[in-house]
């Protein structure tokens, strides 16, 4: 059975629970997906099944990636995604999955591309809380002290500095599926997920 499927982050709302309770919930666009290639034990040592979302158009695909949508005689797509199931007999070249391998009250894994914020110091890249306001400072964003004088006299691998601040791959756990909506293609999940709208996400059963 398959535990994954490929997404796209629509936003965020709320959604009212039972006893009035307000819900901050994330949409997701998931799937439909098709299965593009089945890996098996007997030629690629393991059992996989890889998916692919959304359109591109033929003349973006460069000739190798043309070759292998070609050979599984399915449209070209935008995303590939490889999920490792128990038994790949059960899928074929061709399928179409849905957000049907979902379903209220299931725990999942979102992992997306957090937003790039560029070139950042230290008190939004790490939380610092900088210098005082007052009392004649004049440090109010800086690191301060980064290393030792006498020993080891020197700065520590490691060490928080300013610098390059998101656009890295961050996964969010054990988020529950509040509804499943598979004549939309639409999986509401509780909380948020990584990545501006529009950005693709890839979920799995936790």
């Amino acid at each position: 059975m398959l535990n994954g499927i490929i997404g796209k982050k629509l936003g965020m709302t709320r959604l009212f629970l039972g006893g009035g309770r307000s819900v901050p919930v994330t949409l997701i666009e998931a799937g439909p997906c098709t299965v593009v290639q089945v890996k098996n034990p007997d030629s690629d040592k393991y059992s996989a099944v890889q998916l692919g979302f959304g359109v591109k158009k033929a003349k973006q695909v460069r000739k190798p990636m043309a070759g292998h949508f070609a050979k599984a005689g399915v449209e070209p797509a935008a995303v590939l995604k490889e999920f490792r199931v128990e038994d790949a007999s059960e899928f074929e070249v061709g399928q179409t999955i849905t957000a049907e391998v979902f379903a209220q009250g299931d725990k999942v894994n979102v992992v997306g591309r957090i937003k790039g914020r560029g070139f950042a110091g230290v008190v939004k890249r790490h939380n610092f809380a900088g210098g005082r306001d007052t009392h004649g400072c004049t440090t109010h964003d800086k690191p301060g002290s980064i290393g030792m004088s006498a020993d080891p006299a020197r700065v520590i691998k490691g060490k928080k500095m300013p610098g390059q601040y998101g656009n890295t791959q961050q996964t969010m756990r054990n988020l529950r599926v509040v509804d499943v909506r598979p004549d939309e293609n639409l999986i509401v999940v509780a909380g948020a997920v990584p990545g501006a709208n529009g950005g693709i996400v890839y979920l799995q059963k936790a």
